[in-house]
């Protein structure tokens, strides 16, 4: 299994017993989604190994307990502090309307209201305070912010998201 196959879930952060129990970090909005796994990706040096699931439950909302099959130590459990955990993308619930993953929307075409057609995503850059669109208009880069009173509808039919944006804000990247 490769990382792009996969979406990152989340990350171990501390032990939670002596008999090898882990807590998870979970990166979502709907962790109790991910509380009955079977199996699990970790990062260990760069490689993607799997580990089987013995138990898992949510524990304080946003962290998930778990007991891997083979971890049966503190050292054990030790050696996965700060790893990372990976699922396969074809595990990732199916959103609706207007939400969307980011990797889903790389290569969708942008048109805004006003504007017209201003190019294919390329990227999201959600380095910063506001993610960011990263949209290729024939070699130029424009940044459109992923503002939710932006973003006017999401066609996944035609690869596309309607974006309103303000007044000038893409002129901005086209004049010389």
């Amino acid at each position: 299994m490769k990382k792009k196959d996969c979406f990152y879930l989340g990350k171990i952060v501390k032990k939670y017993s002596f008999k090898g129990e882990l807590l998870a970090k979970l990166d979502t909005d709907e962790p109790d989604l991910y509380d009955n796994l079977e199996a699990i990706f970790i990062d260990l040096r760069g490689n993607l190994v799997p580990f089987f699931i013995e138990s898992s439950q949510l524990h304080k909302s946003d962290l998930l307990r778990l007991k891997f099959e083979d971890v049966n130590s503190e050292e054990d459990a030790d050696a996965l502090i700060k790893t990372e955990l990976y699922l396969p993308l074809d595990l990732l619930p199916k959103l609706e309307g207007d939400k969307f993953y980011f990797h889903e929307v790389i290569g969708f075409n942008i048109k805004d209201k006003n504007f017209g057609t201003v190019g294919t995503i390329t990227g999201i850059n959600d380095t910063t305070a506001q993610a960011l669109f990263e949209i290729d208009r024939d070699g130029i880069e424009i940044l459109i912010p992923m503002n939710d009173e932006f973003i006017v509808k999401v066609d996944r039919e035609n690869n596309t998201i309607e974006v309103d944006t303000p007044e000038g804000l893409i002129d901005l990247y086209l004049e010389e």
